[in-house]
């Protein structure tokens, strides 16, 4: 039987790390995957697995079938930019147990995670999901021992704000504005429908008087001035009668 360690192997969790050798990336195939994953500073890789004891002993991959411990094998390979590799423990020539998967894309090695893995994640997921809509939803509850509980939501006041209704003197205002700026700054510009160019506008002046006529309305002034009082008349010298 094979017996794992679930303490060390949370401990020495790889999920959230990968490993990457650049220099070999541009030369990897299948026949060199698996030497590939066995760099030293790969810390994916169990020195301490069969594939050390062969290659230490210059033997073919052939012979880990006639020995019994943890081996790496080439699972599946999909050239140039897939493969996988399995961490497995061998029991007998025709009995393993499969301890780990591991995914290769472009060069970068990554750990597979386990079902149990997949599960918990989504799990913790959707109740850390379900938890802040909890928490959400509490922050809007009110209570008042007279009223009772009631939902109080932050938007609500900003969209009562929005949608005031402006007063009538508001609009009766605002229009007499845009009236009295339209009569002191005219368009010189109408488009006649959506889409067409825009035509000026002929704004039409208003004639100027005659310099002769203005001259004039500048004198009539002088001349309806008051006039010189006539001088007042003496009563007649009284004569004496002769007789």
């Amino acid at each position: 039987m094979c017996f794992v360690d679930l303490e060390n192997a949370f401990d020495h969790n790889l999920l959230g790390i990968s490993w990457v050798d650049s220099s070999l990336v541009p030369i990897l195939n299948p026949g060199n995957v698996l030497d590939y994953f066995s760099e030293r500073s790969n810390p994916f890789y169990d020195r301490t697995c069969n594939n050390e004891v062969v290659k230490m002993q210059r033997l073919t991959l052939e012979h880990l079938n006639q020995m019994v411990g943890v081996e790496y094998i080439l699972l599946h390979a999909q050239e140039p930019i897939l493969y996988i590799i399995r961490k497995q423990q061998r029991q007998s020539p025709t009995q393993v147990i499969p301890i780990s998967d591991y995914y290769i894309i472009a060069g970068v090695v990554y750990q597979a995670p386990d079902l149990g893995t997949v599960i918990s994640s989504r799990v913790l997921s959707a109740v850390h999901g379900i938890q802040s809509a909890f928490d959400e939803a509490m922050s809007y509850c009110r209570y008042h021992p007279s009223k009772g509980y009631w939902w109080h939501f932050k938007d609500q006041e900003e969209r009562e704000i929005e949608q005031m209704p402006s007063s009538l003197f508001q609009r009766h205002r605002v229009d007499t504005l845009l009236l009295d700026l339209r009569s002191k700054f005219p368009p010189t510009f109408y488009q006649p429908k959506p889409g067409e160019k825009p035509i000026p506008v002929e704004v039409k002046k208003e004639p100027e008087a005659p310099t002769e006529v203005v001259k004039q309305e500048e004198r009539e002034p002088g001349t309806k001035s008051a006039a010189p009082a006539a001088p007042s008349k003496q009563p007649p010298e009284k004569r004496a009668r002769l007789q």
